[in-house]
């Protein structure tokens, strides 16, 4: 896990209630679900649908479905989680959209983090390269990508008010300068990844 992911985990934790239940889509090996517990005593789920994850996951503790995202929460009613989290993963749904809708039906609220394409350094990159950016970040190149809908922060803070979704709180993680001093200020140009706090 990346320095970036670790601090994404670190910074949500704020946001999630103790003794919750909390459902995490593409939990990976159940790193942050351990972390949660562990600082908050909550009661999660993970849904992955990577074998090799959902083994590590396991074997780690972690109550895990393997279950493709993209075909919806239909196991789950409404409301039937306080809070629903998908770290670093939206931007590889087909419809993004409607997983959006999916996590607050069956959350209360849900926490959402994903790369901003819109930060400085990939619009430069592609501007004077002429490439799809290739980063730490987003380490694939443009044929091979998981990552199929880039999103920035204005787009996703326009999908939110188009749906009518209240943003309960938003903070940006940046690793390098001037982006550190200045994410908060403008966070389109230059937030690295953003982190979501929403409710319906």
């Amino acid at each position: 896990m990346s320095t970036s992911n670790r601090t994404d985990h670190e910074l949500l934790q704020q946001w999630v209630a103790p003794n919750s239940r909390v459902l995490d889509l593409g939990c990976g090996d159940g790193t942050l679900l351990q972390q949660l517990m562990q600082s908050k005593q909550i009661q999660g789920y993970g849904i992955e649908i990577d074998r090799e994850l959902i083994i590590a996951a396991l074997d780690n503790g972690i109550n895990v479905i393997e279950q493709n995202l993209d075909k919806g929460l239909s196991d789950f009613s409404d409301n039937s989680f306080d809070t629903v989290v998908m770290t670093q993963a939206l931007q590889a749904m087909s419809r993004p959209d409607l997983v959006l809708d999916e996590m607050l039906r069956v959350g209360k609220e849900c926490i959402i983090t994903f790369p901003n394409f819109g930060n400085w350094r990939a619009r430069l990159h592609l501007a004077i390269g002429g490439r799809m950016p290739v980063t730490k970040q987003l380490d694939w190149q443009w044929y091979n990508t998981p990552n199929i809908h880039f999103c920035t922060v204005n787009d996703f803070e326009a999908l939110c008010q188009q749906k009518g979704i209240r943003v309960l709180n938003r903070t940006t993680v940046s690793a390098q300068f001037p982006d550190r001093s200045l994410k908060e200020i403008l966070p389109n140009l230059f937030a690295q990844t953003a982190i979501y706090h929403l409710s319906k």
